[in-house]
């Protein structure tokens, strides 16, 4: 008889969290999640890029499990390259959301990605990336941003901050689409009602497992819904305020392995708990 981890499910952000600055992860961090599922522990990715931007990450983890992505809307399969499901955002609604933000604070410059497994990101005039390595491609006009099924959609402001233009969008997209805010310079309009916990609840269920067996880890305030569904909720000493208001714990920042710190004391744990019950 062995005494299990205290979570069976690991969720993981990527950027600001399990990735390093320069979208690597740690020979430390794969170690500990490694041996994490050594135990019988599941890792789960849970993040805002959409599955074809983190499939090279996820190939460089050795990872082929089911990752949830583009802030909840995508449930991937990376060992099969499938999307398990999927929901798009309504283009028409889109349109209409940006128009009513820029009723509020101008002109905004705007991306999207599209959907599948395959899509692309595509930014109009004037929108700068605010992740360098995040390929993309530029067309002429705003049109060209609806021409094929969408995720989500990126906002930038060229003078607001991301916080601010995250509260006007909030008041006056309503139902029309859920707004989060994912990294600097990333406000976003998704499907109303898909968020990180969505996604999570869909993925843990495939999996066998609830939200009290989930540990969360993420740095930005779209982890937030995330953090409210699974039973702790872990952010990075780099994470944004509103995070950490409601997180469980905080640990050390991406730059410091702060999520290898926390499964390691998990597994030092559930180790102290099989001695316990060894005859």
């Amino acid at each position: 008889m062995s005494a299990p981890l205290a979570y069976a499910l690991i969720a993981t952000d990527l950027d600001g969290t399990l990735l390093r600055g320069d979208d690597t992860v740690s020979d430390r961090s794969r170690r500990a999640l490694a041996a994490a599922v050594e135990e019988g522990a599941r890792h789960l990715v849970v993040t805002g890029r959409p599955a074809p931007r983190v499939r090279p990450l996820l190939d460089d983890l050795g990872y082929d499990g089911l990752a949830v992505c583009g802030q909840g809307a995508q449930l991937y399969d990376a060992g099969a390259h499938r999307m398990v499901w999927s929901v798009t955002l309504d283009r028409e609604l889109a349109e209409v959301a940006l128009g009513k933000i820029e009723a509020e604070v101008g002109q905004v410059f705007a991306a999207v990605d599209q959907n599948g497994v395959d899509g692309l990101t595509l930014i109009e005039p004037g929108y700068e990336m605010p992740h360098p390595t995040l390929p993309a491609v530029r067309v002429p006009a705003r049109r060209v941003l609806w021409e094929a099924p969408i995720s989500k959609v990126l906002v930038r402001h060229p003078m607001l901050a991301d916080d601010e233009l995250a509260e006007v969008a909030r008041g006056v997209v309503g139902s029309l689409a859920t707004v989060t805010m994912s990294g600097p310079g990333t406000v976003e309009l998704q499907p109303c009602g898909v968020t990180k916990a969505t996604g999570l609840a869909l993925a843990a269920g495939r999996m066998g497992l609830t939200a009290a067996d989930t540990v969360a880890f993420g740095d930005m305030p779209n982890d937030i819904p995330m953090f409210l569904w699974a039973a702790h909720g872990v952010a990075m000493a780099n994470a944004h305020s509103e995070l950490k208001s409601v997180a469980d714990e905080l640990t050390l920042s991406n730059e410091e392995d702060g999520v290898a710190v926390v499964v390691e004391r998990l597994l030092v744990a559930g180790e102290a708990g099989r001695a316990v019950l060894r005859p």
